[in-house]
């Protein structure tokens, strides 16, 4: 059998395709390290370069038959694993994660002194356990930080799956053959291993590189949708995604709820204080506001001090996380930069139980009841068509209530 394995690939020749693979490694290190010279905002192509040409240099040295350096046996496996730690690194910067230097090349560090040691001998099952460790660890790193933040886009949840699987197979082959391998066919191993390692090689980058576009896409997508000011929704993207989520609740007979917030006396926030803190103001509210709402709400800016959310209930459940908005943003406005600035918002609030075709009436809606708030001393929540919606309403001044015993709570504990 292992004579007959021999023969299957005795077309090809190990030397000559382990070179083939490094020229095609070191290649691909090449192209990362110039698509990074264009993109220097994108780090992590260079530290994948690099990690390639490393990868291309551990190959060179493991699989020539007389090295031009004398090397100790445990080097090409070393660099290996500092390309491992430099792959993972690459990854954290791609998503805008601090880089881990010392974690990168710990695994390197510690290989090289424990191959020193009396239990860890060359070819022993003691060393491969050792190796096979130091690769899953940090394959388990690479799958974590791929798979922390999943972007949508089929590509990026596929390169959360494969590259981490590919990673540990490929780079824990040499210790594998090293350990189980006969001599007689070790030469159709190192074949196979420079063979798997090329397809790796041009996988991977590959799927680095639609990586890269995707966030591209959706930097783009995302700057196109959000308010440069609050980073919330700007009035399009709120009402596209306002839209599709009515669409969706109508189809389960579900209903919507439209708050809409406008910041008292905004511009008299701006007279006294300045535009730069009214604009920090701005942004405080949309702090909050992230905070109170959950996933499935849908908040936005539509101008000025002006904004809305579309919340996936009916009125009595979307009540609550209004209030917790106000009554939250009135605490946190209290100071802002530095001044006492004491900003307050009110609230209007409409609900429909039908197919909502049209957001821009379920906000006209809301913005009457806004009005109505206004009107009646501000720094409230009212909602639109009391003559149907008794119970609400009651339920809708009776809130602001009980969240003003908790802001003077909080008040007092802070003032302790």
């Amino acid at each position: 059998m292992p004579i007959a394995a021999s023969l299957e690939l005795s077309f090809l020749d190990g030397p000559t395709v382990a070179f083939v693979a490094v020229c095609i490694i070191a290649l691909l290190g090449l192209l990362l390290i110039l698509a990074w010279l264009q993109q220097r905002d994108l780090r992590a192509l260079a530290w994948w370069g690099a990690a390639y040409l490393i990868g291309a240099s551990s190959l060179a040295l493991w699989g020539t038959p007389t090295p031009w350096l004398a090397l100790p046996s445990e080097v090409p496996f070393a660099m290996i694993f500092v390309a491992c730690g430099m792959i993972w690194n690459g990854v954290r910067l791609f998503r805008g994660r601090p880089l881990l230097p010392v974690a990168a090349f710990a695994g390197a560090g510690a290989w090289l002194v424990l191959c020193q040691l009396p239990w860890f001998p060359e070819g022993s099952s003691a060393r491969i356990g050792l190796g096979v460790a130091v690769v899953a660890v940090y394959t388990f790193f690479i799958a974590y930080e791929l798979s922390r933040e999943r972007r949508k886009a089929l590509r990026s949840r596929t390169a959360a799956v494969v590259v981490p699987c590919l990673h540990a197979a490929i780079f824990l082959m040499p210790l594998a053959m090293r350990a189980f391998t006969p001599e007689v066919i070790a030469a159709s191993w190192l074949t196979v291993f420079a063979l798997e390692t090329i397809v790796y090689a041009v996988g991977t980058a590959f799927i680095v590189l639609l990586m890269v576009k995707d966030q591209h896409v959706g930097f783009y997508r995302h700057a196109a949708a959000t308010d440069f000011l609050t980073g919330l929704l700007n009035r399009r993207a709120f009402l596209e995604n306002a839209l599709r989520l009515c669409v969706h609740r109508a189809a389960g007979n579900g209903p919507v709820t439209l708050l809409m917030f406008d910041l008292d006396h905004f511009k008299a926030i701006n007279d006294r204080f300045g535009h730069a803190v009214g604009d920090e103001v701005l942004r405080v509210f949309a702090q909050v506001a992230r905070r109170s709402t959950r996933t499935d709400d849908i908040i936005g800016r539509i101008g000025g001090e002006e904004f809305v959310a579309i919340i996936p209930e009916r009125m009595e459940l979307a009540v609550p996380i209004a209030e917790r908005i106000r009554a939250g943003f009135e605490i946190a406005a209290t100071e802002v930069a530095g001044h006492p600035v004491g900003a307050t918002v009110s609230v209007g609030a409409a609900t429909s139980y039908e197919l909502v075709t049209n957001i821009d009436a379920l906000i006209a809606r809301a913005d009457v009841a806004l009005y109505r708030a206004k009107g009646e001393g501000r720094n409230r929540l009212r909602a639109a068509d009391a003559e149907s919606e008794h119970e609400r309403l009651h339920l809708v001044d009776d809130a602001p209530d009980q969240a003003n015993k908790l802001v003077r709570l909080l008040r007092r504990k802070n003032a302790a």
